[in-house]
């Protein structure tokens, strides 16, 4: 029995679990044991050391690794333990530190998003959105809770007809779509998605809204040259893909395309302290994601004149909005194997699994940072939403 890795799994999991390998198995803590581990092949001390995220998450990918036990609820119980991860920064120095020009973040955010519309059409809603829904009620489906989220956003803008609303990271384009309709506002978006930018190019000219509404493939760091300004601004999901070091630039950007006294909704994943990103989501999900805390993100505002007026965090709903889309991808697990294969299906069910449970142990969190440029004593003194 390798007793360095029984003596590691156990540092990492705080309750009792049985662990299965070749060449034998062991209760590894007091009690109950909550689930079991089995483990086909040795993992190296050497790959658990230099990332324990990556070593146990390749191991589960490649089939190495299983539980007898809900994936989400596995990883939900120890999933909150993850300052106790081992990461070599300097031999990972290339995986989390990537080159932040145009080219590579384009190239970065193409492997995620472009894998193709048909695929996340399988476990996303009718909507198209691909970010944290907002659970008003206890039975709200996933497609009420993300209009649910939208119309928060939007409300939060204190939109009026005629105004121009700028959307940086703009998807497939739901959130533009309803400002439109609800608000009567033009809409601009921006994505670096070639299949998210030619959907929602097609929705606006099947649905003749291009009096109201434009999509454009355009780095934000394009707007600056682009001479226009807007009302409003909102970002959602995108500032993740930024990169620390990068996110001054961003800022001032949008100060830059932004009119005086107007409003910047920045709603993003962000995390208790500061951290370069975890090694298993950079290689294979998210290439270059890096998520900022709140504090460093608030600390920057003063700098480009935004006045913070809202935050709010919104990190239980990240948590069951992850559930529903494993649920929706599971139930279409067999068709995604066919089309994807096996190891492809099992890394995005332990991603959506694993953030799930990260977010439900406040690893990670969702914040809704609302602001204005210079001061706006045009608003409500009273918050209505």
């Amino acid at each position: 029995m390798n007793k360095f890795l029984e003596n590691y799994l156990a540092v990492l999991m705080p309750v009792p679990f049985r662990l299965k390998m070749p060449d034998g198995e062991s209760l590894v803590g007091q009690g109950e044991p909550q689930f079991t581990i089995t483990l086909k092949k040795d993992i190296r001390k050497k790959d658990l050391l230099t990332s324990a995220s990556l070593a146990l998450g390749e191991a589960y990918m490649r089939g190495d690794l299983e539980v007898d036990r809900d994936l989400f609820q596995a990883l939900d119980a120890f999933l909150g333990q993850m300052e106790k991860f081992t990461t070599d920064s300097r031999a990972l120095r290339k995986l989390l530190h990537t080159p932040q020009t145009k080219k590579n973040q384009r190239a970065e955010v193409s492997s995620h998003y472009d894998i193709g519309n048909d695929f996340y059409q399988l476990w996303l809603d009718e909507s198209m959105s691909y970010s944290c829904g907002y659970f008003k009620n206890q039975d709200d489906t996933l497609y009420q809770a993300q209009v649910n989220k939208v119309d928060h956003i939007l409300e939060k803008l204190h939109l009026r007809e005629g105004m121009t609303l700028l959307d940086i990271g703009c998807g497939w384009g739901f959130l533009l779509k309803r400002a439109v309709e609800k608000y009567k506002v033009k809409g601009y978006g921006i994505t670096l998605s070639q299949e998210q930018y030619e959907k929602f190019r097609q929705t606006i000219r099947e649905e003749r809204l291009e009096d109201s509404l434009q999509v454009e493939l355009m780095d934000y760091r394009d707007l600056e040259k682009s001479g226009l300004t807007f009302d409003r601004a909102v970002s959602v999901g995108m500032l993740e893909h930024v990169g620390r070091g990068k996110y001054e630039e961003f800022l001032r950007i949008v100060h830059s395309v932004l009119k005086p006294e107007g409003l910047f909704l920045l709603h993003y994943i962000s995390a208790l302290k500061e951290h370069p990103g975890d090694a298993f989501i950079r290689k294979y999900i998210f290439p270059g994601g890096t998520i900022p805390s709140l504090r460093e993100i608030i600390g920057l505002l003063a700098d480009y004149n935004f006045y913070t007026l809202d935050v709010e965090s919104l990190r239980r709903h990240y948590s069951r909005t992850l559930l529903c889309w494993r649920e929706n991808f599971l139930e279409h697990r067999e068709e995604i194997e066919r089309a994807k294969g096996l190891e492809f299906t099992r890394m995005w069910e332990l991603y959506l699994a694993s953030c799930a449970a990260t977010f439900h142990n406040g690893v990670i969190d969702l914040h809704q940072i609302l602001m204005s440029k210079g001061v706006n004593n045009r608003l409500p003194m009273v918050r209505t939403v």
